[in-house]
């Protein structure tokens, strides 16, 4: 664990600039007496002492560049609040608290945040958090929480209430259950997802962060493999390589407690591989999950790849003819791994309101080329009005949401309401829904014609769009075109668009050379 964080520390991950001027950090007397470092992110202020950067020299922890992070998951709670509420939510690794604060100070009376770390520094950081933005702090019985949680901003009255606790990730999944579970641990998820799939509610959300990226980015294979049971190389889609791989022991751990999962959201940026999951309970949805984990083939001289369904044969399974002009083994198997969709249209639309509605702009631009990318298209246009709301598919579930404003309360007595009289209708469908987004994307730059000027890349999607293929961005990498043609159709279009470096140089002369002769 500490060397973890070491390598962590030299990489510079724990130290950042800040934003925006209003989240300048001033000094201000601890409790304690010692002075800490108050930091305002979301309108939430957290104090970190001032050696907070390593784990080697105090027990709290805060990730600056992991700001991303906290307002995608902050915006799949919101949308989750919306369905059914209030919430029992869970920040199973709370560290300085800042994650769960956050939920409770903008979502109020909707949810019902626990917030537990095993550590005990933690811990009372995350109770002098809690006072520094006048949120009540619950001892830690659920019988306890106070019924005026979601009060005003008057100066004395807590603007909510969370519980607080000094307890172990696992020990509290066992204990009892939750609507959203958060897993945030240093490196890999995977000791954890056992306990949080025991005790998840039907249709809950689980949130998954895995920060070992060095086993997921495929530095260490064999690290990989202990951990998430894949056999992975280095390729140029190595990122969503990860985030499938990571969603593949999502669905293995669900499956273990005979469910099934819909994944929202895959997100695999530098620091941190986020998937976000729906759960669905019963053994055929289980079988239903376990069906998409499946064997990827790819070839190790062109990059094209393929999943292996009913194939003895791996390199006739693939497209390419590499493995009968070049000798030796081209084609190697990896995985197995997450075969479907990583992206929920529906899902991702309704966070982006979410974004608006809380004015995370800093997170906008993100979600909009998740949209984009998950119906795998080029469209500027987002819908933002409250046809956005209505009757979004969710991997063949329809989720009607209440347009009228009211929010689902608890009777009295004291449970939640559910059914129709909630506002939130959830019908099974048949598998009618939306065409899922091809897999993996093509590197524009990685299969680029040597001594040819290739076109821009918004010229390259229209080339591609006018033959006829699905086209679209990908988050996971900028240069990176989602598509479903295959390589060799890729390359084509792309050496028919290529031109030599000094053909626009050539057709500037001569403009200039009749127009001299004109005058």
């Amino acid at each position: 664990m500490v060397s973890h964080l070491k390598r962590h520390v030299n990489k510079g991950e724990t130290e950042a600039s800040y934003s925006s001027s209003s989240e300048i950090p001033f000094e201000e007397p601890a409790p304690s007496g010692q002075a800490c470092e108050i930091m305002k992110e979301l309108d939430t202020n957290v104090q970190l002492l001032p050696n907070q950067t390593g784990f080697q020299k105090s027990d709290t922890y805060f990730n600056r560049k992991m700001k991303s992070n906290r307002q995608l998951v902050f915006c799949s709670l919101a949308v989750l609040a919306e369905e059914r509420n209030p919430l029992e939510c869970l920040d199973a690794f709370g560290g300085t608290g800042i994650t769960g604060l956050q939920w409770a100070k903008h979502l109020r009376s909707a949810v019902k945040v626990t917030i537990t770390d095993i550590n005990e520094t933690c811990v009372k950081m995350i109770r002098e958090n809690c006072e520094l933005n006048r949120i009540r702090v619950d001892g830690g019985s659920r019988g306890l929480r106070a019924a005026d949680g979601g009060l005003s901003d008057v100066d004395g009255t807590p603007v909510a209430t969370v519980e607080v606790a000094k307890m172990d990730a696992n020990v509290i999944l066992h204990l009892r259950p939750f609507d959203y579970i958060h897993l945030d641990p240093f490196g890999a998820t995977v000791n954890y997802l056992d306990a949080a799939f025991r005790n998840v509610r039907n249709l809950g959300i689980v949130s998954v962060t895995s920060t070992d990226t060095s086993s997921l980015y495929a530095k260490y294979p064999n690290v990989t493999l202990r951990h998430y049971g894949c056999s992975i190389v280095r390729t140029e889609y190595y990122r969503e390589l990860a985030a499938r791989m990571v969603v593949t022991a999502v669905a293995r751990a669900a499956a273990r407690t005979n469910k099934g999962i819909e994944v929202l959201l895959a997100v695999a940026l530098e620091h941190f591989v986020l998937v976000v999951v729906r759960v669905l309970r019963g053994p055929t949805q289980a079988d239903e999950s376990t069906k998409k984990l499946q064997k990827l083939v790819h070839c190790q001289w062109c990059e094209e790849r393929v999943f292996l369904k009913h194939s003895i044969m791996v390199d006739d399974t693939l497209p390419c003819n590499c493995h009968g002009s070049l000798p030796g083994k081209t084609a190697v198997e990896l995985g197995p791994m997450w075969s479907g969709s990583l992206f929920n249209t529906g899902f991702l639309r309704r966070m982006l309101l979410a974004a608006v509605q809380h004015s995370m702009d800093d997170i906008q631009p993100l979600i909009k080329t998740l949209i984009c990318e998950s119906e795998c298209t080029t469209l500027k246009a987002l819908v933002h009005g409250p046809a956005a709301l209505t009757n979004q598919v969710e991997c063949g579930v329809v989720i009607k949401t209440s347009q009228s404003g009211e929010e689902s309360a608890p009777d009295q007595s004291g449970k939640r309401k559910t059914g129709e009289d909630s506002g939130n209708v959830l019908k099974k469908l048949k598998s009618d829904v939306s065409l899922e987004h091809p897999p993996f994307y093509y590197s524009i730059h990685r299969h680029s014609i040597r001594g040819r000027n290739m076109p821009k890349l918004n010229k390259f999607l229209q080339y591609l769009t006018e033959a006829g293929f699905r086209v679209g961005r990908t988050h996971f990498d900028p240069t990176g075109v989602r598509t479903d043609a295959k390589l060799e159709q890729f390359k084509s279009v792309l050496t028919k668009y290529s031109v030599p470096p000094n053909t626009t140089a050539v057709t500037a002369a001569q403009i200039n050379v009749s127009t001299d002769k004109t005058a």
